[in-house]
């Protein structure tokens, strides 16, 4: 018979939180194995150490490498691959000979642990069994004295060996994290959490539990000084103190995409988590999660002007304020508002910044395949801030130029005759059969994306929620195996 292996998980190194299970698996095993560096010394067996026996067969599974260079012709993955298939043999044969070996692993055995490489190459065939611990997180936040996420907030949590940029737009994205692995990497989490806006929140924790353990202000710590055995802890922000009272606040445009989460980019999601106030047409805000602390700031959505000031103001009063736009706030959206707004003389001192967002004619698109792939112009249909005659000319412009068209705001309740009136324009320089997508609530609960005919595009299925994108010349329809109607409009455009 086989014998059994166990991953023990150890805790985060005080050996009085080791679980009953982990001592107990420990006192019946033939085998313990634990790994270590070239020197020989294990903090996985220091922390079990008082409960080994004399005749416990111990296996040392020496790393061949950690941070330095290799002459391994595979290099440091290949010499990793071939040591940790190298250790699972070892304990295979003490198994096959039906020993029971028990896997020694700091924190926890399947949480960035060691011993997960030998389980993926043993568990299969043998009886297994994984004791979890108290993780290096977990005893992180008890050090810390503070709440790690609470209610809906998102924990995430990060290896510091991440590239920086990697590591900037997730700190910026989430409410609560955790960067692990810091030692070398430190310098480097230190830029990432100051470029996110997180730096000032963020606590240290160094050897939580074992001797030695530090805590204090991540933005404090001296680089030179920092073990691997640290974490950086941006811990909850309910009942978080709110900074006091600046001299001056910003305003920041924030575009949502066409639809819900999904479509926030990172950079968004973190000025949005950041805001003192969020302001915004409440169906923009509705998008956005509630969080402690914040004020949100509905209205209509025809009080752009009005908005937009009371965003300044806000600002002026030392508050760090969110305008929240649909798609992107630079195309038909708040940010022109914002900066005419800002542009007058009590405001010139308040900082704005206009993040991008997906846009309505960019999701569209994609949905249906690739109709915008070469030039194509961008036109609203809305007469309530242009004459009709303006856009009439625009669309006869740039449908005689052969240009794809994407028709922003093509008709409400209140404007009926806009979209019958433009077909008719655009039918006198494009063929009947031109693809026209119709995209409705793009990313949203009620998403309808068709392909019609221009002559059949039908001016009642069209309302404030759709965009339409009207192919030019080149521009294919074709409907595929699968069912699937897929646009596109070719890159190379035919020499006259």
């Amino acid at each position: 018979m086989s014998g059994k292996l166990y991953g023990v998980g150890l805790g985060p190194g005080d050996p009085s939180l080791m679980t009953v299970r982990a001592v107990e698996v420990i006192g019946e095993a033939d085998v313990i194995a634990y790994h270590s560096a070239r020197h020989g010394r294990s903090i996985a067996r220091s922390i079990a150490a008082k409960h080994l026996r004399d005749d416990h067969i111990e296996e040392r599974l020496v790393y061949p490498v950690t941070t330095e260079t290799t002459d391994h012709p595979g290099g440091y993955q290949g010499a990793m691959e071939e040591f940790y298939a190298e250790s699972a043999a070892r304990l295979a044969a003490h198994l096959d000979a039906g020993r029971t070996v028990a896997v020694l692993a700091e924190g926890d055995p399947l949480f960035y642990g060691s011993y997960m490489h030998m389980h993926k190459r043993l568990a299969d065939r043998y009886d297994t069994e994984v004791i979890p611990g108290v993780t290096s997180v977990s005893a992180a936040a008890a050090r810390l004295g503070a709440p790690l996420a609470e209610g809906e907030e998102v924990l995430t949590i990060l290896p510091g060996t991440l590239p920086e940029e990697e590591l900037t737009a997730r700190l910026a994205a989430t409410d609560v994290a955790v960067v692990m692995k810091l030692g070398r990497t430190f310098p480097k989490v230190r830029r990432a959490l100051e470029r996110s806006g997180r730096l000032a929140e963020t606590r240290y924790v160094e050897r939580a539990t074992m001797s030695g353990e530090r805590v204090a202000e991540l933005a404090d710590v001296d680089a030179e000084s920092v073990p691997y055995f640290a974490v950086a802890v941006l811990p909850s922000q309910v009942d978080a103190e709110r900074p006091a009272a600046r001299e001056r606040g910003e305003v920041v445009v924030v575009g949502t995409g066409p639809a819900g989460p999904l479509w926030l980019t990172p950079e968004s999601r973190g000025a949005l988590a950041a805001a003192d106030d969020l302001v915004g047409y409440t169906t923009y805000l509705d998008r956005v999660p509630s969080r402690a602390g914040q004020a949100r700031h509905g209205s209509d959505n025809r009080v752009e002007s009005e908005r937009a000031e009371f965003a300044l103001d806000l600002a002026r009063r030392g508050r760090r304020v969110a305008v929240v736009s649909g798609g992107d706030p630079g195309v038909f959206a708040m940010a022109t508002a914002v900066l005419e707004a800002a542009a007058q003389k009590e405001y010139a001192d308040i900082p704005v910044r206009v993040l991008p967002g997906v846009t309505a004619a960019n999701a569209a698109a994609a949905r249906a395949g690739a109709p915008l792939g070469h030039d194509y112009a961008t036109i609203s249909l809305s007469d309530r801030l242009k004459p009709w005659e303006v856009i009439a000319e625009r669309l006869r412009a740039a449908a005689a130029a052969d240009l794809v068209l994407a028709l922003y705001n093509p008709g409400s309740r209140s404007r009926t005759w806009q979209v019958g009136k433009a077909r008719e324009l655009l039918l006198e320089h494009r063929a009947p059969d031109t693809p026209v997508v119709v995209a409705r609530d793009v990313g949203g609960p009620e998403e309808r994306v068709r392909i019609v005919r221009l002559a059949d595009l039908d001016p009642a299925e069209v309302d404030m929620r759709t965009i339409l994108l009207v192919g030019s010349s080149q521009t294919q329809a074709v409907r595929r195996d699968d069912g699937q109607d897929i646009v596109w409009t070719p890159r190379r455009y035919p020499e006259a």
